[in-house]
């Protein structure tokens, strides 16, 4: 991998830094950005798959009615979602 110099340095330093080879750190800040962005890819699909449902059937919750659910759980409460309508 053709890295800058100043981003070689830094990798280094904080190998040595870590006591681990700047191979290990450019693994792992790659597995960590994989794990990262496959996160956020299945969160978009997510929002996608919600927004057709949405399109398609047009049920829903309020913000208010989401905020309210919301405070509830974080209160401790045992709170089932709200119903959706049209």
């Amino acid at each position: 991998m053709k890295l800058d110099a100043e981003i070689k340095g830094k990798i280094q330093r904080l190998a040595a830094a870590r006591r681990r080879s700047a191979h290990w750190i450019m693994r792992e800040a790659i597995a960590q950005y994989v794990e990262r962005e496959e996160k956020r890819e299945q969160f978009r699909q997510s929002a996608i798959a919600a927004w057709n449902d949405y399109q398609a059937t047009g049920l829903h919750v309020t913000a208010t009615e989401a905020d309210a659910w919301l405070a509830r759980l974080e209160d401790g409460e045992d709170a089932e979602t709200p119903e959706c309508h049209g």
